[in-house]
């Protein structure tokens, strides 16, 4: 068979200075492959596949062949256009049970005259990861009623850290009693984990790592400054699920998901207007084609307005529960093929879903754009919306992963390196 020979040669590959971003979306399959440079990545091929109605549930995969076919035709389609096979690969992972927390641990020294080192944050961190996966673990149980579940630890990241309440960048040196660590941390179930993995092994590519799909996105506009202030709310609209991610100065404060996607709105046209998926699908697409009559556009767009009311409602919810927040950013910058609807921008933009919500004032709303990711080039010309910025997002954490730390990286960067599995 043809994609047994492509996966034999691609064990083989010693293609090095390449890594994989494989986003295995509810509707599509994207991926990227990138050359890594010094301290920047070059986008050089590009693939995506269809996925079948059955083949992802809620983002999370439920049929593993028919997700490895579709990996593999657009894995294919990349290396063709980069002229290699790469074997590295960061895969994303989403679905309501993936959990991204931020906890704050405070550590009471028990010699606050000696000054801090970086073994003494070791502790400390490992600290707040055992903290953040036991609740981890009670949230998933409670939800799935499995108390057996197992977790695991996806992404860590420092969002920051206080002694003595004053906020220190580099905490190494200074004395004081009272430590205060804030860090971000996402787990998943390891039955979403295993699925993954094993998609991995099916197309004979080394896993660098699994990424919550939310916490790419916010390394994909936070790029390598350790001293960044980008304040957002990152909403990632995909096939099955919407993801949510709020940064605040550089920070990833937490993610949230809700089961509700494009696919919802396709469902909701299909049943509303008697018609197939496939059929449904194509309508939402080609909604403002001029060839589709007014009656039948209005028929659409009744039916979207409906679960566009449910979708408003998961994105108020999401960030009501950011209640470690005084206030949420202004900015809400959207990604993700689901996005692509008007009408969901619109209702973002328009309507007053947000007063309840500690927001200062309404929030601006804007797509993410290919050149806002940070130390990422395109050398292909086929990334050009923001369909695509959670594939370019698994090549930052994929980034992050395989370069070592060196002498001027700061201590935050130092830190974050230590938190990574």
């Amino acid at each position: 068979m043809v994609f047994d020979k492509i996966r034999a040669a691609r064990k083989q590959s010693s293609e090095s200075e390449y890594i994989v971003g494989l986003d295995i979306g509810t509707e599509f399959v994207k991926v990227l492959i990138a050359r890594v440079n010094e301290d920047s990545l070059e986008i050089v091929g590009v693939g995506r596949a269809r996925q079948d109605v059955s083949d992802m549930h809620s983002g999370a995969i439920a049929d593993i062949s028919g997700v490895v076919r579709n990996c593999e035709e657009a894995l294919s389609e990349a290396e063709d256009q980069a002229g290699l096979q790469a074997k590295r690969a960061v895969i994303g992972i989403a679905g309501e049970l993936v959990k991204g927390v931020t906890n704050t641990i405070r550590y009471r020294r028990p010699q606050p005259d000696r000054p801090l080192d970086v073994a003494e944050m070791e502790f400390i961190i490992e600290k707040v990861q055992e903290r953040a996966q036991g609740k981890a673990q009670k949230q998933i149980a409670l939800e799935t009623g499995n108390d057996e579940v197992e977790v695991k630890l996806v992404n860590s990241a420092l969002v920051s850290i206080h002694i003595d309440g004053y906020k220190v960048s580099n905490p190494i040196g200074f004395q004081g009693r009272d430590v205060a660590v804030q860090i971000y941390t996402a787990f998943a179930p390891m039955v979403h984990i295993g699925a993954l993995e094993r998609v991995a092994n099916d197309l004979a590519l080394e896993l660098v790592a699994v990424a919550a799909e939310p916490f790419a996105v916010s390394r994909s506009v936070l790029g390598t400054d350790a001293s960044s202030n980008f304040t957002a709310i990152l909403c990632d609209v995909g096939g099955g699920t919407t993801d949510i991610a709020v940064v605040n100065d550089g920070g990833v404060e937490g993610t949230k998901m809700f089961g509700i996607g494009g696919r919802s709105f396709t469902r909701t046209i299909a049943s509303e207007m008697d018609l197939s998926y496939a059929d449904a699908e194509k309508l939402k697409v080609n909604l403002h084609h001029d060839q589709i009559k007014a009656t039948v556009r209005k028929q659409a767009e009744d039916a979207i307005d409906k679960t566009l009311d449910v979708w408003i409602s998961g994105v108020e919810l999401a960030l009501s529960e950011f209640d470690s927040v005084d206030h949420l950013p202004n900015r809400i910058l959207l990604c993700g093929g689901g996005s692509s609807l008007d009408q969901l921008v619109d209702a973002l933009s328009t309507q007053e879903w947000y007063k309840e919500l500690p927001f200062t004032k309404k929030p601006t709303v804007h797509h993410i754009q290919p050149d806002e990711v940070v130390g990422i080039t395109d050398t292909t010309g086929t990334v050009k919306d923001h369909t695509l910025i959670t594939a370019m997002g698994l090549l930052r954490v994929g980034y992050d992963t395989i370069v070592g730390s060196n002498d001027s990286d700061s201590i935050k960067e130092k830190l974050n390196r230590l938190l990574r599995i």
